[in-house]
């Protein structure tokens, strides 16, 4: 009697559970289906999502989903009902947005989704992808500013939530791991980049530029769509276009640094194996491949591989300009400007190759600063003072051709006009710097 007693008791319990789930579910609906939900309407909502969410562990694989819906919307519904004031600004929609909102929402939403396509039933999915469409450039606007305050990890996280929301954006996936990298974030970044692993991105493309009437700038468009719109209205011709190129090398670099920072050095050296085999073609991979034995020290191996990229592809401007990267970073300069000047000779409007040239002839300046700020006011130190000025003077002139060819290639660089306007400043070339300096953002 005493065991059917307690089985009656667990019954009644379950039922009344169900029951209660039915009721929060029913007024979480009515409220979220208002155009315009009142404070106490968010209030009653907020607690009905709290409730509910007692009663998971006993809730069906359809009320899990809605429950986890309704809670993900919260902040959108509070942001609509602040936003609908009058007087209303942007400031005021932040203590309800952050990171792990965002993500919650973006599970949710794609949870609601895969839910009602195996369903069948479509209650929100219409609604959902209104919510993504109108919500999305609102969220990117948002991971830049996370960005710009170097809130790495979060713009990682918002960045991933926007990829989750529309995958067919790979690029978002591929800046969230970036973003992770950057946040030091090194489990993260590894699931982000074994993500794009699995989808074989390679992120090539073409960059659009076109001058806008308004301004008199060049824009750059990211698709055919976008570019032909705005010709149509804001931007006029000729149209200037740059190539994207494979990014798979830097996503298995980063893959195998990552793992060579675990002490998972065999892991690495399969990942880069792997990549290989997959994309046999990518000559980018052969200059990862090189990399991570240079970090390992191997220098043997980083040379074989350095001489098979370059006799694969031999007029690869962007493999050699990565050739010459890699070898500046090694403090080989002689080999890394010899590297720089052939992606020039491939294309002379290799701007970042003309910027890399500038620098390595800037690398003894730090050296000589140093030595004139240690000299006294001695007749020899006043002469060694001299010389050591007419250096820095031969070397900032070394740098002008490098310079004034990367800003005429690309006149709104800013880290071309910055340089340029330190050369010009210390050769005293005023009239030169004052034009410049209206270029300046």
């Amino acid at each position: 009697m005493k065991n059917k007693f307690a089985i009656l008791v667990s019954a009644m319990l379950i039922s009344v559970s169900a029951f209660a789930q039915k009721d929060e579910l029913k007024i979480l609906k009515k409220i979220y289906d208002k155009d315009a939900p009142s404070e106490k309407d968010m209030a009653d909502y907020k607690a009905a999502v709290a409730t509910a969410e007692t009663h998971l562990a006993t809730a069906t694989e359809s009320e899990k989903v809605y429950i986890n819906f309704y809670k993900g919307m919260t902040p959108i519904l509070d942001v609509n009902n602040v936003m609908s004031k009058p007087g209303a600004t942007p400031q005021q929609m932040l203590p309800y947005i952050n990171a792990d909102k965002i993500s919650q929402m973006a599970t949710a939403l794609t949870d609601v989704l895969a839910y009602e396509k195996k369903s069948g039933k479509q209650v929100y999915t219409k609604d959902i992808e209104e919510t993504i469409t109108s919500f999305t450039p609102m969220l990117l606007q948002y991971a830049q500013a996370l960005g710009t305050q170097k809130k790495y990890k979060d713009t990682a996280v918002v960045l991933y939530s926007i990829y989750q929301l529309d995958k067919k954006n790979q690029d978002n996936l591929y800046y969230a791991a970036n973003y992770a990298v950057n946040a030091q974030d090194y489990d993260l970044a590894l699931k982000y980049y074994d993500e794009l692993k699995k989808l074989n991105y390679s992120g090539e493309g073409t960059i659009y530029y076109a001058k806008s009437k308004l301004t008199d700038k060049e824009d750059a468009f990211y698709n055919k769509t976008d570019l032909d719109n705005a010709l149509k209205v804001t931007h006029e011709k000729p149209v200037r276009e740059e190539k994207i190129p494979s990014k798979r090398g830097e996503i298995y670099k980063n893959i195998a640094l990552i793992l060579v920072q675990k002490g998972k050095i065999d892991e690495a050296k399969a990942a880069i194996t792997e990549a290989k085999k997959e994309n046999p073609d990518d000559s980018s991979l052969l200059v990862t491949e090189a990399d991570l034995y240079l970090q390992l020290k191997d220098t043997a191996a980083y040379q074989r591989l350095i001489g098979e990229a370059i006799a694969k592809d031999p007029n690869n401007a962007d493999l050699v300009y990565n050739m010459g990267v890699m070898s500046m970073q090694a403090e080989q300069l002689a080999d890394a400007e010899r590297y720089f000047t052939k992606a020039i000779a491939i294309d002379p409007k290799y701007v970042n190759a003309y910027l890399n040239l500038s620098a390595i002839k800037f690398k003894d300046d730090k050296k000589l600063v140093d030595e004139m700020n240690k000299l006294t006011t001695s007749e020899k130190d006043n002469k060694r003072y001299a010389a050591l000025k007419a250096q820095r003077e031969t070397l900032f002139k070394s740098t002008l051709p490098y310079l004034e060819k990367a800003h005429e290639f690309a006149p709104d660089n800013q880290d071309v006009i910055d340089n340029l306007l330190s050369v010009y400043n210390f050769l005293e070339m005023t009239d030169k710097y004052k034009a410049l300096k209206t270029q300046k953002k």
